[in-house]
């Protein structure tokens, strides 16, 4: 059953990013609730934020490796927008107090270089519009209590998006294979984590790939200059005030994220 009223839900949303209150998972109250029911209380979220005077800066691809589908049960990956109030460039100051229970994750990200409109893209074709790669961090967040969250509650949640650090280095694709490109990741100097582009569905490329067909289904395109953050290469990390983050990348070199402000 669809859930009963998108809107209602999208504005508990928007309190909780407001106040910094988290809310109720909404499958507590309706385990049935799904992929579908999720994307329209995104929807409607996103046009609040965007009536806010934010805008679309790309998308984040969630769920794109194996053990974080099973953790939520799902098969196939999910999709946010990044807005452009949350992109910050590498050794920017982030404060905590923008988030509730933030958590980071090292990934690549793409850049477009030419529009991308499903359906029926490619991974060649993804190749070809990929104006080039860069290294990057997520920093995801929930606005749903304790992360107690099901596939509708991420979905509806910006796939659980907080913000995202991006080099300005942006490397060209021709001669890189992004499946083998590892990553170091430390916070405060101790190594944290580690990881390859494989972890995104076996290849990054497949995740832009996917993202563009599953937006054209919407009617949705990518468009020049739009980021694709295309999924953890590790267990996401815990942020706390004070913490020095850096992701050392196969031939894209570092991106660092300084962690100020206790809320």
């Amino acid at each position: 059953m669809p859930i009963a009223d998108p809107a209602a839900a999208a504005s508990i949303l928007y309190e909780a990013r407001r106040t910094g209150i988290p809310v109720e998972p909404f499958t507590d109250n309706d385990p049935s609730l799904g992929l579908a029911d999720g994307y329209a209380v995104q929807q409607h979220l996103v046009r609040m934020l965007l009536a806010d005077g934010d805008r679309i800066s790309g998308y984040k691809v969630g769920l794109t490796s194996k053990p974080m589908q099973q953790m939520i049960g799902l098969d196939s990956p999910d999709y946010g927008p990044v807005l452009a109030s949350t992109v910050y460039p590498s050794g920017a100051e982030v404060p905590l107090r923008r988030f509730i229970q933030p958590r980071i994750e090292a990934e690549i990200v793409f850049v477009l270089g030419e529009r991308l409109e499903g359906p029926g893209i490619s991974v060649a074709d993804a190749s070809r519009a990929t104006a080039g790669v860069a290294a990057a961090m997520e920093i995801i967040d929930s606005r749903i209590a304790g992360w107690r969250i099901k596939l509708a509650d991420t979905v509806a949640d910006l796939a659980s998006n907080g913000a995202v650090a991006i080099s300005s280095r942006i490397v060209p694709l021709a001669g890189l294979d992004t499946r083998l490109i590892g990553m170091l990741l430390t916070r405060n100097g101790e190594l944290a984590e580690t990881g390859a582009g494989a972890a995104a569905l076996g290849d990054p490329l497949r995740v832009v790939a996917w993202l563009a067909n599953t937006l054209g289904e919407h009617g949705i395109a990518l468009e020049p200059g739009h980021l694709v953050m295309t999924g953890s290469m590790h267990a996401a990390v815990p942020m706390a005030a004070g913490d020095v983050f850096r992701a050392d990348f196969d031939r894209l070199g570092p991106v660092t994220v300084r962690v100020t402000e206790e809320r």
